[in-house]
């Protein structure tokens, strides 16, 4: 009796044991299935869904008939019980309906529409007169063209010095003027519509060159690629200027942005490449510079902002870290990423099933940088700026920030 009931009593544990390590296997495989379904959540929504970051809390599902007929108490978007802030909606003017008018300093060419003799005799035999006129206006453009610039140089000899044997020259000829590139078919003038049309309207060469083509003259892609070289050579030193500019103001901006660039030497087409962006200077002349490097290494940002002294906001890269520890320069972070991190986790959730709980951290934290950037936009629209806009932030911002991380504070206590 008391041998089966020690052997029943080790076949106890040992289930409980085997029981045990059942239920942790199953929270781990539990924890693991909802990693990978937020895995594919998101892949699913990087492939089909929206690239609009817009969330609409409580939206219903839409069906084929949204946006038909009167909209219905079902299809409208719940109110927010959690949300108790108010938004002040102020007095605004409506703009005018129909085509803008042509600005007076563009030159007119009047044409006169006159009726036929025939058309002025009136039904009674009288002839009509004049009464006044209808004016009304369209836009013409000319078509840009080609035209030649001949450089004629004068030349200039010495009649008494002919045949005379003497180290000085006897002929002088005039200087042709200096070129932003030497001995170019191109002028100025046209070089700068090449890199305007390429750099500021994206116009790539290829499609300037069938340009050029239509307009009867032979410029290649390759001709077009050497002027821009050139140019950004020469243009070096208004670069290091500019430098100064951006370093000379009280905020910098940086981010660095993929690019993938062709037949680059010793590497792969599909190597990522990157290009820079600093963003600074006084709010009355921003300047921004685009540098083209080939890596993301924070050294890029650490050399361009050697020595500055101001605020210098980033992204969440771990590149810019380098900035933590320097007590002249403030790190600042950019609420648009902190928010694209709340987003991931909505996306994540994929279409949450009923009766699945939300996240309600992540709820209020969406609902707090709406509410900031909505003040923000309203800022925008009173114009204000400098001290203005810092009492503003101060009076209004502030504590819509406080009050909200306040009430999730409370919310986790209880």
């Amino acid at each position: 009796m008391n041998l089966s009931g020690h052997i029943a009593l080790e076949d106890s544990n040992e289930l409980k044991k085997i029981i045990d390590s059942l239920l942790i296997q199953k929270k781990v495989d539990t924890a693991e299935i909802n990693r990978l379904q937020d895995e594919v959540n998101l892949l699913r929504a990087a492939l089909y869904g929206r690239t609009s970051e817009r969330v609409i809390d409580d939206a219903p599902e839409p069906t084929l008939f949204d946006g038909i007929g009167e909209p219905s108490s079902e299809n409208l978007p719940a109110d927010d019980e959690d949300d108790d802030s108010t938004t002040e909606v102020k007095g605004h003017t409506r703009k005018k309906k129909g085509r803008k008018p042509i600005p007076e300093h563009f030159p007119r060419i009047d044409q006169i529409h006159d009726l036929d003799e025939s058309e002025k005799i009136c039904g009674c035999g009288c002839m009509k007169e004049c009464i006044g006129e209808e004016v009304s206006e369209q836009l013409n453009i000319i078509p840009a063209k080609i035209e030649v610039i001949r450089h004629i140089r004068l030349k200039y000899a010495c009649k008494a010095c002919e045949g005379v044997e003497d180290d000085g020259p006897t002929i002088s000829i005039a200087r042709m003027p200096d070129q932003v590139i030497p001995k170019c078919i191109g002028t100025p003038g046209l070089i700068a519509h090449v890199l305007i049309a390429k750099f500021a309207d994206a116009l790539p060469f290829y499609r300037q060159e069938k340009q050029f083509l239509r307009m009867g003259v032979e410029i290649s892609r390759v001709t077009m690629c050497n002027w821009a070289k050139q140019v950004a050579l020469s243009f070096e030193i208004l670069l290091l200027i500019l430098q100064q500019e951006v370093l000379s103001g009280p905020l910098i901006q940086v981010d660095e942005t993929p690019v993938q660039v062709l037949n680059e030497p010793n590497r792969s087409n599909h190597t990522k490449s990157y290009m820079w962006v600093f963003r600074g200077g006084t709010r009355a002349a921003p300047v921004v510079i685009f540098e083209y490097h080939p890596s993301r290494e924070g050294k890029i940002a650490a050399d361009f902002l050697d020595g500055y002294e101001g605020v210098v906001q980033t992204d969440g890269y771990a590149g810019y870290d380098f900035l933590d520890p320097q007590r002249k320069t403030k790190h600042m972070a950019c609420w648009a990423h902190v928010r694209r991190k709340f987003f991931k986790v909505v996306k994540a959730a994929g279409n949450p099933k009923k009766g699945k709980p939300k996240n309600s951290f992540t709820k209020n934290a969406m609902k707090l940088i709406k509410r900031l950037y909505d003040f923000e936009r309203q800022t925008k629209i009173d114009g204000l700026t400098g001290d203005a806009l810092l009492a503003e932030r101060q009076e209004k911002g502030k504590p819509s920030w406080m009050n909200s991380k306040c009430y999730w504070i409370k919310q986790s206590s209880k």
